[in-house]
């Protein structure tokens, strides 16, 4: 990197794709209407080089589109549309202008399937490690976001898709590398985990379901987003072994890691979230409609807020065992 300027002048989008933007890269930050009619969603995560991805299993292609992928997922959650996003990078000098320009490339390609964009950023020297730093803005109509508080004892536990794909994919990619020989069903969970999809889809249908509901996205584990809706809406949630959606080619790779990868392994980008049983029909129907697909895993009880996994044997506790960066 020897100009920051001309490689931002490169970066800058040469087509804007919402009416609501007055002014995005240029000036000292970017300005944007925000309808009467809405609410703002704004979200930001950080992505550090050997802590979220290593080269030797994420392309640069992979790296923007999976640091863009985890704030869609979080606007996803809150049932939003997204609208822009703003990336800040920190380049260490082993790093290639052509490895830059396809990390931008590949927050450019997710970012077109939801007609978002960028707006700004920064672009910085690190003497370290490569660190990206994405933000993403976007709306929800007044009255509609949903949270992870709104979970009711009754309540049934959806989740959409499947779970434990990303971490078995990361398990392949530590084995072989990216560079290495896999079989389709393979580099099918391997592109779960490079490229993930947002369910912004799902996300609009439940918004717009205008039913009670608690949502989180599969970020850190079916566990964890579990817990957390727990904790903020103070219920029991009881996750039941048998329900949990996982797809088949993962007991022919590490049988007895299936449920470990599902529970903690985290990545997914699902939703998952709870709702009244009554409202669950219609709404199920609304996602297939949307080629969206969920599943009921459990149920929601009074009591501490705590999570429990039912297994044919016995009720475990799941406590959060996501990656945490301080321990």
């Amino acid at each position: 990197m020897q100009d920051e300027f001309s490689f931002i002048t490169k970066i800058t989008p040469k087509q804007l794709k919402q009416r609501e933007l007055i002014y995005g890269i240029g000036d000292d930050a970017a300005l944007y209407h925000i309808d009467g009619a809405y609410d703002e969603v704004i979200c930001v995560d950080t992505m550090v080089e050997d802590i979220h991805f290593r080269k030797d299993t994420m392309a640069p292609f992979h790296i923007g589109y999976k640091a863009l992928a985890a704030n869609i997922s979080d606007v996803a959650a809150m049932g939003g549309t997204p609208l822009f996003y703003l990336v800040s990078i920190a380049i260490p000098k082993d790093w290639h202008d052509q490895d830059l320009y396809e990390i931008y490339e590949g927050m450019a390609k997710l970012a077109s399937q939801y007609e978002m964009d960028l707006i700004g950023g920064d672009t910085v020297s690190t003497k370290d490690k490569l660190v990206i730093s994405v933000t993403v803005i976007g709306k929800i109509e007044k009255g509609r976001r949903l949270l992870r508080s709104q979970a009711k004892p009754g309540d049934l536990v959806f989740v959409t898709g499947n779970v434990g794909s990303s971490a078995a994919g990361l398990h392949l990619l530590f084995e072989r590398t990216r560079n290495g020989q896999f079989s389709k069903e393979e580099m099918d969970l391997i592109q779960s985990h490079q490229m993930p999809q947002p369910q912004v889809k799902a996300g609009r249908v439940l918004a717009r379901s205008n039913c009670r509901l608690s949502l989180n996205d599969v970020s850190d584990g079916l566990a964890s987003e579990a817990n957390e809706i727990a904790e903020a809406s103070g219920v029991t949630i009881v996750i039941e072994e048998s329900k949990i959606p996982i797809i088949e080619v993962i007991d022919s790779l590490q049988p007895e890691k299936r449920l470990k990868w599902a529970l903690f392994g985290g990545e997914d980008f699902q939703l998952i979230g709870t709702m009244a049983e009554e409202d669950w029909k219609i709404v199920h129907k609304q996602l297939e409609k949307q080629g969206v697909t969920a599943s009921v895993v459990g149920k929601v009880m009074e009591g501490e807020a705590e999570v429990f996994l039912q297994t044919e044997e016995n009720l475990i506790e799941l406590k959060k065992e996501g990656y945490n960066h301080f321990k």
